[in-house]
């Protein structure tokens, strides 16, 4: 078990194999719990900053006389802290869900086994319909922080412009990417020294999506003004964050959006469409603007002034920074997901 503690009080489960924004915010929060209490993490994808557990080191927990906290975060996991509790593990179990949306009854019955529900935003926490905490995700502030120098770090790109605006996620409907194209279509031929930034996987069923945008960029002429990046190791996602004046958020629905407090983090503008946490996290017209979903005018609409003028976007990405360091920092999530646990130990 290599640096795992001999008694953990918390497992931390990723039973997912691919990376996802669940596996994103489950990384950055775990450490900080491990700081809190004797937190082990199980499956893939493992951070840095927190033990990890193998089988055989979960096996050996069994019937054991201490309780020891699951904190699942996706439905299999769910399952598995239920099995392993009927089996004879010590488990409490404990959920957080970002879903805005109605349950499916396997879900349902799911959650009510649950000795400790968190919802990530009070949306989340209306579909649940049992009694849960509201702790919205934090981010690592040191991390996501503006670059000592935005320009040499846009310059570093080989982008062209001088300014860029970005979108990140996987390449589908759902985040909107659509949204952003058309919106870029109409503004980018108006405003020479941005480029726009797409990063995020295509996956193989969104290939037709993402061959139906590139078709959109090409009648435009904009090949070289709107650049998707494919999937990039999150390390240099993090450089982009930094390389950007502005980001739009573009989500149609959404759990709860961790690249807007990425984003905000980094001190880029923000303009986002009304989804996951979007109302919750952003001060309309001051940390942010707050669009409808879906709404290619009205992003270009908000958009505009902030390119226009990048000192009034310059100035947005900076109260943004203040906001996500006094609401929504990895420390104060971390935190408060301890005072859900403490009674429970």
């Amino acid at each position: 078990m290599a640096n795992s503690p001999g008694d953990p009080q918390v497992i931390v489960p990723n039973l997912h194999r691919r990376y996802s924004g669940v596996t994103a915010t489950n990384r950055m929060v775990a450490p900080r719990l491990a700081k809190l209490y004797r937190a082990a993490w199980f499956g893939s994808d493992a951070p840095e900053g927190i033990s990890r557990l193998s089988v055989a080191d979960v096996l050996k927990l069994w019937r054991r006389k201490s309780p020891l906290i699951w904190h699942a975060r996706r439905n299999n996991e769910m399952i598995a802290g239920v099995v392993l509790r009927a089996l004879g593990w010590p488990l409490r179990l404990v959920f957080t869900s970002a879903a805005q949306r109605h349950h499916s009854w396997i879900t349902r019955w799911l959650i009510r086994q649950m000795d400790a529900i968190i919802a990530t935003s009070d949306i989340s926490a209306s579909f649940l319909k049992v009694h849960s905490t509201v702790i919205p995700h934090g981010v690592d502030t040191d991390v996501y922080a503006p670059p000592i120098d935005r320009a040499a770090a846009f310059a570093e790109s080989g982008v062209p412009g001088r300014y860029a605006i970005g979108c990140f996620g996987r390449v589908r409907a759902q985040k909107g990417t659509d949204v952003f194209v058309d919106a870029m279509c109409r503004l980018l031929p108006r405003y020479p020294d941005f480029t726009a930034v797409i990063v995020g996987q295509v996956t193989a069923e969104q290939t037709p999506f993402a061959n139906d945008l590139k078709k959109r960029i090409e009648a435009a002429g904009l090949q070289a003004r709107i650049v998707i990046t494919g999937e990039l190791p999150i390390e240099e996602v993090q450089r982009w964050y930094q390389r950007l004046t502005i980001y739009a958020f573009t989500s149609r629905n959404e759990g709860f959006g961790l690249t807007l407090i990425e984003a905000m983090a980094a001190g880029s503008a923000l303009v986002a469409a009304r989804a996951g946490a979007a109302e919750l996290v952003v001060e309309d017209g001051v940390s942010g603007m707050l669009i409808p979903t879906g709404d290619a005018q009205a992003l270009a609409a908000a958009l505009e002034p902030l390119m226009r003028d990048v000192a009034v976007a310059t100035a947005m990405g900076e109260r943004g920074r203040e906001r996500v360091l006094d609401k929504f920092s990895l420390d104060a999530e971390a935190a408060r997901i301890g005072e859900v646990y403490r009674p429970l130990l």
